[in-house]
């Protein structure tokens, strides 16, 4: 992709609501999708639990934003994130915003920000709750980061959606003549319809490499304009 076609990003983050530890493999994921133009982090700096990140802020040259806690149990934080989210959206300088929170009070904000034609990236825990989730475009887990050095294997997890129902309805939607679909139709199917899927959620650095695990489906290398692999479900 050449430079100019980048989506310039802003990247926001909760430092209340998310790990200093996964920086560097934060920045590195908001690369794939676009140039951070813009980056902060939000929290109030003079108390010792977010001592964590001060290291990382100049390191990465992320512009730390103050935030007094002016009353208990009022998050002062989510509301300077949100103000300074909507003045970039008029602005006009960005392209996308990239929140980094596992927290359902910027739901609403993702949910304007992409009503606004905006790309809207979420990044956190897994715990993050289902309706933020689902406001973004995408949704990456702090699990997953930094991991694609280790061997792909096959992972458990229970809050995850049942792979064979998402692939299986995915090659039945994007099926041509014959029943084969093209892997690249099937991961953008299911992308848009499942924000928070990704092949390293499941032990696969990409999704080719995952589907070819699966032994309910056939798998075919055919180079056309459509995509070189395609999938179909292998018939009993």
């Amino acid at each position: 992709m050449a430079k100019e076609d980048l989506q310039r990003l802003a990247v926001l983050i909760d430092a209340d609501n998310a790990s200093a530890a996964v920086v560097k493999e934060l920045l590195e994921e908001v690369a794939r999708y676009g140039t951070a133009t813009i980056k902060r982090a939000y929290g109030d700096w003079t108390t010792p639990n977010l001592a964590g990140w001060k290291d990382q802020l100049h390191r990465h040259a992320i512009q730390p934003i103050q935030q007094f806690a002016y009353t208990n149990g009022k998050n002062s934080t989510d509301s300077a994130f949100i103000i300074d989210a909507m003045d970039l959206l008029y602005a006009g300088r960005v392209d996308g915003f990239c929140i980094v929170s596992s927290d359902s009070d910027f739901t609403r904000l993702a949910t304007r920000l992409r009503e606004a034609g905006k790309a809207v990236y979420g990044l956190g825990e897994r715990k993050t709750p289902e309706p933020f989730i689902a406001a973004c475009d995408k949704f990456i887990f702090f699990e997953v980061l930094g991991k694609l050095r280790e061997p792909a294997r096959a992972v458990n997890v229970p809050d995850l959606p049942e792979l064979k129902g998402l692939l299986i309805h995915a090659i039945n939607e994007t099926s041509r003549d014959g029943g084969w679909a093209p892997l690249s139709a099937v991961g953008s199917f299911i992308g848009k319809n499942n924000a928070s899927f990704d092949p390293r959620n499941y032990g696969f650095a990409k999704l080719g490499e995952l589907v070819r695990k699966q032994h309910y489906l056939e798998c075919k290398d055919t180079p056309d304009a459509s995509g070189f692999v395609h999938l179909q479900v292998k018939v009993r």
